[in-house]
């Protein structure tokens, strides 16, 4: 996954237009790798799924 990719994805997230975006085990470390440079990056919340894939979804409040 390249930077511009991650960032569209999270756009959408953020934007309401995807309500929750799973990443896959072997995706995780460089979508992780772009996710925490993003100044919302508190806003988005990974729930880890049987597998080790996680499933993320854009909070209104920031998590603490």
């Amino acid at each position: 996954m390249n930077e511009e990719l991650v960032n569209e994805i999270l756009d959408k997230l953020r934007d309401g237009e995807l309500s929750e975006y799973h990443v896959t085990n072997e995706q995780f470390l460089a979508f992780r790798e772009f996710i925490v440079k993003r100044e919302d990056f508190k806003h988005f919340r990974g729930i880890a799924q049987r597998g080790g894939s996680v499933l993320y979804k854009y909070l209104a409040e920031p998590r603490s």
